[in-house]
């Protein structure tokens, strides 16, 4: 079975869409870095180089420093599919990537973003 085109994507032509996303809304690129950070543990430097060097998505998250293991956590609709209910593990992490960008874009609290105790 072929991959989703999405796969192959580079993270950097995505990266800059979450980035905006969030200015638009009045949230900084250093709230995407941080959602990126918890969720796949690249630091500031891995995700310039990631997106420098023209990394696909498969490859980000395969080659990420540390998922983290409150990953699960993360619900709700994206694209109007549930993203605790996505089958295929790699289309569960892009979709619970973009979700926490959303979540940033709409303001929420970081230590619920992060699936953080209060």
């Amino acid at each position: 079975m072929a991959g989703h085109r999405v796969f192959t994507t580079s993270f950097g032509s995505i990266y800059p869409h979450y980035v905006a996303k969030a200015e638009r809304k009045g949230y900084t690129k250093a709230e995407v870095d941080q959602v990126i950070t918890w969720l796949t543990g690249y630091d500031a430097a891995g995700i310039e180089r990631v997106v420098a060097d023209g990394t696909d998505m498969e490859t980000f998250f395969a080659e990420a420093p540390a998922m983290h293991p409150n990953a699960s956590l993360i619900t709700g609709v994206i694209c109007g599919i549930r993203v605790e209910e996505i089958e295929d593990p790699l289309m569960q992490r892009i979709r619970q990537l973009d979700k926490l960008v959303d979540e940033v874009a709409k303001g929420k609290k970081m230590t619920s973003i992060l699936r953080e105790p209060a």
